[in-house]
């Protein structure tokens, strides 16, 4: 039909034809070379392959990560946790303020337990039944034999107070310095030592040293309830103050020329400086010491960690006292 030209779209606008090719002239090549080899599934975003390898991935980073240390006992920043019969008994009788005790279901009586149960409840302070999962929580883990205590942060003492110590016992001064010493388990070691051969006290530097923690209440086995710790801000000046008032200060180091049992501690008021296992004794607290000792030992391939040979120093001046 002759109207049917003049339709929309049946008619083509001027200038709008396009001409002839001649060949391809590279119009078909992008078609013609494809998209490459299919990723693997892990390699694709979101197919679930790849999403169990981004796990693992992060599982991996997280295993190599350093761990933070564990943190001390407590429950909350005023409170420190005491597990174990022995710890907990030796705390109670030096009148250690109780804030709360735990027992376990049926707990085995014996003496221990028996004492600690009548101690606890004279000094008023909440006694409650825990399951043996419940103390393991509170405990962090530790070997509690179903008994535990919560109480206050540690007083540590003066430096002065361990000289006062010793003259209101009319016996010449004994004290243990730890220099450097990290490990809440050689201190608890030091601790128990220093109680068993008559130790006016232990002497720790704020900064870079184990505290009296849970840790160490346990390892002193009660002792940290009866030996006083003292801290000093600067471990130096507070081993110069005690030389000016007649103290001998004796450096205890494996590197030390001078044999443990060659000088004489029979009358002396005397400090017993023992360093790291690792590093020993630092230089300035050498430099304050006015001799340096060693413990003689069989092999010089093996060494002695700052618990047991503070425990042999003080055996052998207990032996000249």
């Amino acid at each position: 039909m002759a109207g049917n030209s003049r339709r929309r779209g049946a008619t083509r606008n001027p200038g709008s034809k396009k001409g002839a090719r001649v060949g391809t002239g590279g119009h078909g090549r992008q078609g013609l070379e494809g998209r490459g080899p299919t990723p693997k599934a892990e390699d694709r975003e979101y197919h679930p392959a790849a999403k169990k390898k981004a796990a693992a991935q992060r599982r991996t980073e997280a295993e190599k990560k350093p761990k933070r240390a564990p943190k001390s006992r407590t429950l909350g920043d005023s409170t420190e946790i005491i597990a174990g019969r022995n710890a907990v008994l030796e705390a109670l009788r030096a009148g250690v303020p109780v804030q709360t005790a735990w027992f376990g279901h049926r707990i085995e009586a014996d003496e221990r337990t028996r004492e600690i149960i009548v101690l606890a409840s004279e000094s008023g302070a909440p006694m409650l039944e825990a399951s043996k999962s419940d103390l393991d929580k509170i405990t962090y883990g530790a070997a509690h034999q179903g008994v535990a205590i919560q109480v206050p942060p540690y007083d540590y003492a003066d430096p002065d107070d361990l000289l006062d110590r010793a003259a209101e016992a009319d016996e010449p001064l004994l004290v243990v310095a730890l220099d450097g010493v990290t490990d809440p388990r050689n201190l608890g070691a030091a601790l128990r030592s220093a109680g068993a051969f008559g130790a006016h006290g232990l002497l720790l530097p704020e900064r870079r040293s184990a505290g009296v923690t849970a840790a160490a209440w346990k390892v002193s086995a009660g002792a940290a309830a009866r030996v006083p710790v003292a801290r000093a801000t600067n471990l130096v000046r507070a081993l110069e103050e005690y030389r000016k008032a007649g103290v001998f200060v004796v450096g205890l180091d494996a590197g030390g020329d001078t044999p443990l049992d060659a000088l004489p501690f029979a009358g002396d008021p005397l400090v017993v400086v023992v360093g790291s296992e690792g590093k020993g004794l630092s230089r300035l607290v050498a430099e304050k010491c006015d001799a340096i000792v060693s413990i003689p030992i069989a092999s010089a391939v093996e060494s002695l960690n700052a618990g047991v040979a503070t425990g042999i120093a003080l055996y052998e001046v207990a032996r000249q006292r």
